[in-house]
C-alpha cells in the first residue's frame, strides 16, 4: 500500500470518484459515514481500481445510501439483501470487484442469515459493514450490536439482550479477511479496506461509527465531541487487550469486559467460491 504522502486530498477524491448531483449528503452533523466513504475511496485509489470493473452494492439504511454516491455502477437493493445481489453479480461475472455497504441492521439483522452464507461459500466480496448501534434510518430501534444496557426506541428502559459480535461471528465460519475499526482511526481502516478487497476470497471490515441522532441522543451522548470521544474510550487494540489479560492487574483486567477490541482479527488464505466453481465446471467439460 502506498505511503499517506501519495494519498489524494478529500476535495480530489470528491472530483475523481463521487457524483457531484447527489451532494450535500443526507448524513446528519457529526455522523461518521462519510468517513467510511473517504477510507474506502482512498483504499480504492491507492489499489488502482478500475471503477469501469467495480461494482458498489448497498441495502437500506444510512450506510446503504454511500453506494449511490459513487460514480461507478452500483446497485441499491432491497433491506438486508445486498449480499444476495452481490453473490449473483459475483457468479456471473467473476472479473468484477464488488464492494458492498451495508449497516449493523441491514447487514447482520435483516440480512444476517445472507452474511453467514456469504462467508461459508467465501464469495469474493469486500463488505463494509457500517456498525452505529442502531436501526438509525428506520427510526432508531435496538439493532443486534446495540450494546447491552442502551436505551432506544424498542428498548426504552435499556437493552437486556447481549449485542453481537460480528468479527467473532465472521472470523469463527472462517472468512480469510476480518477487522473492526472506529471511524476516529483512518490509516488503519484504509489499509483494511485495501487489503480486504485484495485477499482471495470474503473479507468483512466492521467500522464503527457514531451516531448522534438516533444513537446518541438517546444514550447521553448527543453532543458531537462527547460521542466521538465515546468511541476513542470504548475501543482497545488487539494485541493490548491480549496483554492487559495475561500481565495486567485485576482492575485493569476487569475495565476490559466493557471494551470494544479492534484490528485484524483474521487475515488467512482459503479457496473462494468462485475458483471451485470454475474447477467444477472445468471437470464437467472433460
Amino acid at each position: 500500500m502506498s505511503t499517506a504522502m501519495t494519498m489524494k486530498t478529500a476535495a480530489q477524491l470528491r472530483d475523481t470518484y463521487l457524483r457531484r448531483e447527489m451532494f450535500p449528503t443526507i448524513f446528519c452533523d457529526g455522523c461518521g459515514i462519510g468517513n467510511v466513504l473517504n477510507y474506502t475511496l482512498w483504499a480504492v485509489d491507492q489499489l488502482g481500481l478500475d471503477l469501469d470493473r467495480t461494482v458498489f452494492v448497498s441495502g437500506i439504511g444510512c450506510s446503504s445510501r454511500l453506494s449511490g454516491y459513487v460514480r461507478a455502477d452500483g446497485m441499491h437493493t432491497t433491506h438486508g439483501r445486498a449480499l444476495s445481489f452481490a453473490t449473483g453479480i459475483k457468479a456471473a461475472n467473476p472479473d468484477l470487484t464488488v464492494i458492498i455497504f451495508t449497516g449493523d441492521g441491514d447487514g447482520a439483522g435483516i440480512g444476517g442469515n445472507h452474511l453467514l452464507h456469504a462467508i461459508r461459500r467465501n464469495m469474493d466480496l469486500t463488505v463494509i459493514l457500517v456498525n452505529n448501534f442502531t436501526y438509525g434510518m428506520t427510526g432508531g430501534q435496538a439493532a443486534p450490536t446495540t450494546p447491552t444496557g442502551s436505551f432506544s426506541t424498542t428498548t426504552p428502559y435499556g437493552n437486556v439482550e447481549h449485542p453481537l459480535d460480528i468479527c467473532n461471528l465472521a472470523k469463527a465460519i472462517g472468512a480469510p479477511y476480518v477487522a473492526r475499526w472506529p471511524v476516529s482511526y483512518p490509516y488503519q481502516p484504509i489499509k483494511s479496506i485495501a487489503q480486504g478487497i485484495s485477499k482471495r476470497g470474503f473479507a468483512l471490515i466492521e467500522m464503527l461509527v457514531p451516531c448522534p441522532t438516533a444513537y446518541g441522543r438517546r444514550n447521553g451522548l448527543k453532543d458531537l465531541e462527547r460521542i466521538w470521544q465515546w468511541y476513542r474510550d470504548q475501543v482497545v487494540l488487539l494485541d493490548e487487550h491480549e496483554r492487559i489479560e495475561q500481565f495486567g492487574s485485576p482492575a485493569e483486567r476487569a475495565a476490559l469486559a466493557d471494551k470494544i477490541k479492534i484490528g485484524v482479527f483474521q487475515d488467512i488464505e482459503r479457496e473462494s467460491f468462485g475458483e471451485r466453481w470454475s474447477a467444477l465446471v472445468d471437470r464437467v467439460k472433460l
